[in-house]
């Protein structure tokens, strides 16, 4: 059944003075395992459903639904530079944009992974990141802020903000990835956990993303510490869709504008 809310719920985070929202699930008119807020068009929800909760959205910041843009995103390294709005689902295949044009709202979609959104209000520039673990492995949270500077922005003034996503204490990984992570800097040892059974760990992913905005030069950085996998109330989570044995998903959106 569709969510009897009118408005999307979302989350903020005092250190963004712009107009964003970490959104929920909740405030949309999906059905069934989509309910209620799925922003994803590249699943098996209602395109029409997921085009009206988009368009909740864009009306919660203040914008035309026309003027939300978004990605097919590859949990790569690209972060793209974002002109003129393009029409919903024909985003470039990449894992974050950035802007200086007022209106254009940068929307990111998770289900686990980390959404982060940028700002440099003084310069007018923002951005929007996919984190998983491989992009931010990769640099994708590394290459928005430089796509941000190349439109004026200064990393010392810049804030980023680490939305919902999955937690260290439900993050069981294997040897695979905490090989990947440690390949460059075997510090990073220091984002994982003993995990309960042998040749596991549990990994900090927005600890893991925290770091590394810091090491590259932003002046503030906060998560909101909401974890995605623990919340079926409000949050998708492919974690959660793992241990339950599969089954359709949908996805939550992070955005911010300027």
């Amino acid at each position: 059944m569709s969510d009897l809310r009118t408005d999307p719920e979302a989350l903020t985070i005092d250190i963004l003075p712009l107009r964003h929202g970490f959104f929920t699930r909740r405030g949309g008119v999906s059905e069934g395992p989509f309910a209620s807020l799925n922003c994803s068009l590249s699943g098996r929800d209602d395109p029409a459903a997921v085009m009206e909760n988009r368009a909740r959205i864009a009306a919660s910041l203040g914008a035309a639904p026309a003027d939300l843009v978004g990605l097919t995103q590859v949990h790569g390294a690209l972060a793209v530079t974002v002109e003129t709005p393009w029409a919903a689902g024909a985003g470039p295949r990449a894992d974050a944009m950035v802007t200086d044009r007022p209106g254009i709202v940068l929307g990111i979609v998770t289900a686990d992974c980390a959404p982060v959104l940028f700002a440099d209000p003084e310069a007018g520039v923002i951005g929007a990141a996919h984190a998983g673990w491989r992009g931010a492995v990769a640099g994708i949270l590394e290459a928005t802020l430089a796509a941000m500077v190349r439109l004026g922005a200064d990393p010392a003034r810049c804030v980023a903000a680490i939305g919902p996503c999955i937690a260290q204490a439900s993050y069981e990984v294997g040897a695979d990835l905490r090989d990947a992570v440690l390949a460059e800097d075997a510090t990073r040892e220091r984002f994982f956990a003993a995990g309960a059974r042998p040749g596991h760990w549990q990994f900090d992913l927005p600890g893991f993303c925290a770091a590394r905005l810091r090491a590259a030069g932003i002046g503030r950085v906060a998560a909101l510490g909401t974890d995605t996998q623990a919340d079926a109330a409000r949050f998708f989570s492919h974690r959660r869709r793992t241990l339950a044995g599969g089954g359709p998903i949908g996805h939550q959106m992070s955005a911010i504008v300027l």
